[in-house]
């Protein structure tokens, strides 16, 4: 009788484990929920600061419930706690409890997250964690997103007017009537071009035959998206209209149709979306209709599931391993001074681990890198920072490492990885998207090219500065070019805040001999920053340098730089768009 019942007594143990558990994920969701949902005021009131405060809360928010999760496990466990058999009973259990949920996956990352929390876990542990690297994580959604689908009935303008008369604000449109025609000559003049394009001249113009919408608006910092698609007779493209709030009311201030604008929008380089989403897995199974290239964990990632990318890129990259051959090696580029970074060439990854030791002249302390990585997750990165997940306790096939890999880590990186029999153990890294060194992006490029990049480097110089962040180190080289030809800060350990600078200019020399000198004769504080001096360690040709002074020449002026710090200083929210405003292109004259 003793022993049955204490089986019976167990038994209710994992029952109350497993439930506790499945609700500390259901509260952690409808607190993500709940800030989402503030997003639409935001919007509503121009509350610009609060958006940036919501951004922040519900990142920071995931940690924290499982902190209190695993308190909460261990409290109840007791000596129990680090019992990996009793874990994989109410593993069992939370198993059966949470599958008739929507977005499951997410239960099962957040169990994850609290016994890797608890056990310290190295490399995968299956008998407590869910692992599943064959997993397709929209495979079993069968249900569609809720969308809202417009027919043509013979005006395109009747169609635009039912979509914005279905997607209204408390802050009602500039001009309703405008904003229909904007669009709809928006729509017309695309399909004109990409009738024109066609190599079939037999066939008639593309007509619209249908606008389908997702239900929930999308909410960005200061602009709110209409997501969807559009589509006729043998085609389909993307559908985005991006929204703006003025202090006269709501205007159209972009109309998306192509693949690479709307990739852009969702990209690693952003902020993370507001979408009050009750099945998020629906939104991802939709957005890859309309971003066919996107991988998913960047989807969710982007969509504000942060810790379901992080699962998604984990079993992307280990079900790669399984399928290929090739071996990690060092990352095109110069080597860096704080980071080492190697790639899988046939994986669009950078993996960088934080070296022991910095050589000269660094003088950041590790503990001060992770801190700006963090920074990192958590700033509006204004499509111009590459957002880095990090991992911890991660194992890897030491084969699959090259030789050079393998001494550089073992030399420079031993209190970090490990190597256990034929086993790598990483105890810390990131993982990035990978990207061409902006340096070697201009060495090979046609000089058109070339020039673009460099002018797209200038102004990623620009926006960055309008969110607080100088980027500290501005050799080309750590900065990347993505697939869509856009330059991005890649290398954090100089990064810090403008309003944190003294920009100075560079004061006059006394004499000659103070002009001769190799160092500085006058006095430089930690934080002083001259950028007259910029052009100095950039490395432009004639032309370059010619062309980047013409567009982006007051970037270097310390003036410049004070004017941006003012006017941060003072408040203001100063916007990095994602987009182009098309219409300002086509209909100037509206």
């Amino acid at each position: 009788m003793a022993a049955l019942s204490s089986a019976s007594s167990r038994d209710a143990l994992v029952d109350e484990c497993a439930a506790a558990l499945v609700q500390n994920f259901a509260d952690y969701n409808a607190e993500f929920r709940a800030i989402t949902r503030r997003a639409p005021q935001r919007f509503e009131e121009r509350d610009w600061r609060g958006s940036q405060r919501d951004a922040v809360e519900r990142i920071e928010l995931y940690d924290k419930c499982v902190t209190r999760a695993v308190t909460h496990m261990r409290e109840r466990l007791g000596e129990d706690a680090i019992e990996r058999a009793l874990w994989s009973s109410i593993k069992r259990r939370f198993t059966e409890l949470i599958d008739e949920l929507p977005d499951l996956e997410f239960d099962k990352t957040f169990f994850n997250s609290v016994t890797r929390q608890t056990f310290g876990t190295i490399g995968v542990d299956a008998a407590v964690e869910f692992i599943a690297l064959d997993l397709n994580p929209i495979g079993r959604i069968t249900t569609a997103i809720e969308t809202n689908v417009y027919g043509n009935r013979g005006s395109l303008e009747l169609l635009f007017e039912e979509v914005l008369a279905d997607f209204r604000f408390r802050t009602p449109y500039l001009d309703f009537d405008r904003s229909v025609r904007i669009i709809t000559n928006e729509v017309r003049a695309h399909c004109d071009v990409m009738g024109e394009a066609d190599s079939d001249a037999s066939r008639p113009p593309l007509q619209v035959e249908q606008v389908e919408l997702v239900r929930a608006p999308f909410f960005q910092m200061t602009r709110a998206y209409l997501v969807g698609r559009i589509s006729g007779k043998g085609w389909m493209l993307p559908f985005v209209l991006a929204l703006k709030n003025t202090e006269s009311g709501v205007l159209i201030d972009a109309i998306m149709m192509d693949e690479s604008s709307v990739s852009i929008l969702f990209s690693f380089t952003r902020s993370y979306f507001h979408c009050d989403l009750p099945h998020v897995g629906q939104a991802v199974v939709f957005l890859k209709t309309i971003l066919p290239r996107k991988p998913v964990s960047e989807l969710y990632t982007v969509l504000g599931r942060a810790k379901q990318g992080k699962t998604e890129r984990y079993r992307e990259l280990f079900r790669h391993l399984q399928q290929s051959t090739d071996q990690f090696v060092h990352a095109p580029g110069d080597r860096g001074l704080v980071m080492i970074c190697f790639t899988l060439p046939s994986f669009d990854v950078v993996f960088k681990i934080i070296r022991d030791r910095f050589a000269y002249p660094k003088n950041v302390l590790r503990e001060e890198v992770l801190k700006k990585y963090e920074l990192v997750f958590k700033h509006d990165r204004a499509g111009r920072l590459v957002d880095a997940q990090e991992f911890k306790r991660l194992q890897f096939p030491t084969a699959r490492f090259s030789d050079e890999v393998i001494a550089e880590l073992k030399s420079e990186a031993a209190g970090t990885v490990r190597f256990e029999d034929d086993q790598l153990v990483i105890g810390h890294m990131y993982i990035e998207r990978r990207m061409t060194p902006l340096n070697l992006y201009i060495r090979n490029a046609s000089r058109e090219d070339a020039e673009r990049a460099v002018l797209d480097y200038g102004q990623c110089i620009r926006d960055l500065a309008v969110t607080n962040i100088f980027a500290g180190d501005l050799l080309l080289k750590n900065f990347g070019v993505t697939r869509h030809g856009r330059v991005i800060f890649y290398d954090y350990d100089e990064l810090c805040a403008v309003t944190d600078c003294r920009f100075r200019d560079v004061p006059q020399a006394q004499n000659e001999e103070d002009e001769m000198r190799a160092e500085a004769w006058f006095h430089v504080n930690e934080n002083d920053v001259f950028p007259e001096t910029f052009m100095q360690f950039l490395g432009f040709d004639p032309q370059l340098k010619e062309a980047f002074l013409k567009v982006h020449g007051e970037i270097m002026t310390a003036d410049w730089w004070r004017g941006i710090q003012a006017r941060l200083t003072e408040g203001e929210v100063l916007e990095v768009l994602p987009y182009h405003r098309h219409r300002v292109r086509v209909f100037g004259s509206l």
